[in-house]
Order: C-alpha cells, then sequence, then structure tokens
C-alpha cells in the first residue's frame, strides 16, 4: 500500500471518529448483544436498554427476574464485553 492510502475499515473507522457516530454504533451494539445473549424470555419482560459513558442501565419489569439479574451484573458485563471485543461495559445497573 501506498502511503496515504488506508484499508476500508480504517476509512470506516475514520469516518465514525470524524462525524462523533462511534459511541453511538457501540452503544447500539452493546443493546443487540443484551438482547441476544438474554434471550427473548427476559427480553419481555425489560423495558430499557441503554448505555451512558459506559454504563449499562437495564430496567426490568419482574421484580424476581431484577434481582436475580442484580446477581449476575459482573458476569452479564463480562460476557457483553468478550462479545463485543473490547472492555466497553464498566458497570451493569439493574433497575
Amino acid at each position: 500500500m501506498r502511503h496515504n492510502e488506508m484499508t476500508l475499515k480504517e476509512a470506516i473507522q475514520a469516518m465514525l471518529r470524524e462525524y462523533r457516530l462511534d459511541g453511538k454504533l457501540k452503544e447500539l451494539h452493546a443493546r443487540a448483544v443484551w438482547d441476544r445473549l438474554m434471550g427473548k424470555k427476559i427480553e419481555t419482560y425489560t423495558a430499557n436498554v441503554r448505555v451512558h459513558q459506559g454504563v449499562l442501565y437495564v430496567t426490568v419489569l419482574s421484580a424476581p427476574l431484577r434481582q436475580e439479574l442484580s446477581f449476575a451484573r459482573d458476569k452479564i458485563r463480562d460476557l457483553i464485553n468478550e462479545e463485543m471485543g473490547e472492555n466497553y461495559i464498566h458497570e451493569v445497573v439493574i433497575r
């Protein structure tokens, strides 16, 4: 490759950074990973999933499920980060 050439991946990453879309893209990816990892059963009891500054906020409608997921917060964080391939989520808050 010549000095001023870059791969398509590098070009897309540069464009996302330039337009400040990389954070939104990571947030959407984390939400999609949550849905895929937790499955349809838990998704039906989940009212809201959002990410803000590396914290995953999940609103759960069922009190027993909320308590069970609260006990598994570290495992959930590790699974999501593993699936994303980076340490994007620092904390999981179950409400």
